[in-house]
């Protein structure tokens, strides 16, 4: 278990994870950033990094940490960040799962559509590049695909250097709209291990895990 004292009323912030977690490699405690002092805004002095999982187990301000064999049922894990049981899947942390819920865990594969910002007007006839970034929760992305016409068809867009399979990926891809009006740019990530966008909204109670393909919208002219 991870833990931060708060210093306002309510329960200080504990966060467990499953032991094969704490012992991965890539799990780490972090002291330093860019080879400086790690900053206050950042987690000063120490946080922990548990890449490839969502930022709530990623306690700043770490002051403790301890070694348990029963599951922890501080309020941060039994009742906060949780999803009904098989949603999106086995948590990877059965350990805390009930038989109504389970705890969120792996980030999801996902990408965003980040230039032209939708809603800005583009000149038909003319050549842009949409640029986007994608991520997953470590795995790597595999590709990203681009569609034009409400998802009937998909074509894959230019992925860019890959910096590590925790990192984002950016990716581009060029169109030429040709009709003035309204114009609708799609984007769909897939993750090297299978999974992709969902193309619809899965709902749960707390929105978490929000994967659905997005729609940029923009106006030719």
């Amino acid at each position: 278990m991870a833990r931060t004292h708060r210093h306002s009323p309510g329960p200080d912030f504990v966060k467990s994870l499953p032991m094969w977690k704490a012992l991965d490699p890539d799990t780490l405690i972090a002291f330093e950033m860019n080879g400086e002092p790690l900053p206050g805004w950042n987690g000063a002095p120490a946080r922990l990094v548990a890449p490839g999982w969502t930022a709530t187990y990623w306690i700043k301000a770490l002051a403790e940490l301890s070694v348990t064999d029963k599951p922890f049922d501080g309020f941060w894990m039994k009742t906060a960040y949780r999803v009904p049981k098989g949603m999106f899947g086995a948590s990877g942390f059965e350990s805390q799962d009930t038989e109504q819920n389970s705890p969120i865990t792996a980030i999801k594969v996902n990408s965003l559509v980040v230039d032209p910002a939708p809603g800005a007007v583009l000149e038909r006839g003319k050549r842009v590049e949409v640029l986007g970034i994608a991520w997953d929760g470590g795995s790597g992305i595999r590709n990203v695909e681009v569609s034009l016409d409400g998802g009937r068809t998909w074509r894959d867009a230019k992925l860019q250097r890959d910096l590590g399979r925790y990192s984002w990926r950016q990716w581009r891809h060029a169109i030429k709209p040709e009709q003035a009006g309204a114009m609708t740019v799609m984007a769909r990530a897939h993750a090297r291990d299978g999974s992709t966008q969902s193309e619809t909204l899965v709902h749960n109670p707390a929105g978490y895990h929000h994967n659905v393909v997005q729609k940029a919208d923009y106006h030719v002219a």
